[in-house]
């Protein structure tokens, strides 16, 4: 993984994926809620404290849309070093081991979300400061969970398929 961004060509970039999308309007949310509070303390002197369980909830949202964006991009944390010194069966081996990791924790974490999330809406919990149900909060992690899993899935897919237009071969020439 590199450091530099590719190479912006304006006839082959890509239009901006969902993740892209939603997290520009989380992250415009957030800002909204905070200037809000900030102007609301500084003209009356009384801040509104039950904003943060939103902006709360909206950097979890966020979270999970980042990872996925940065999954659907190859650009998500890694520590190569040691995995480009490996001969490349074992570097392959290393990056589906890295993949099935990734996914198990993100399966994991939808899994136990999901029952965390049934479990609130069972038992009516309700959220301190500003008295809504719980899991309007909660319910977006399992459901960002599988999202990012199944994005894992398909990027992976797209990743090890030949390009279209070419054989089985991977070079390009059409079978005779």
């Amino acid at each position: 993984m590199t450091t530099e961004s590719p190479p912006h060509d304006a006839e082959t970039q890509a239009p901006y994926t969902i993740e892209q999308i939603l997290s520009g309007i989380v992250m415009g949310l957030i800002v909204l809620i905070t200037f809000g509070n900030v102007l609301a303390r500084y003209f009356t002197s009384q801040s509104f404290a039950a904003t943060e369980e939103f902006s709360i909830a909206l950097l979890i949202v966020l979270s999970f849309l980042g990872s996925s964006a940065a999954f659907a991009f190859d650009r998500h944390i890694r520590v190569d070093y040691f995995v480009r010194k490996l001969p490349p069966g074992l570097r392959a081996f290393a990056d589906w081991l890295s993949f099935a990791v990734t996914a198990s924790l993100f399966a994991f974490i939808a899994f136990y979300a999901g029952k965390l999330t049934w479990d609130q809406y069972r038992f009516e919990e309700t959220s301190p400061a500003l008295g809504v149900p719980q899991w309007w909060y909660t319910v977006w992690m399992p459901v960002l969970a599988v999202a990012l899993v199944l994005r894992l899935v398909i990027t992976r897919l797209r990743r090890h398929s030949p390009p279209p237009g070419s054989d089985a071969r991977g070079d390009g020439r059409a079978a005779q």
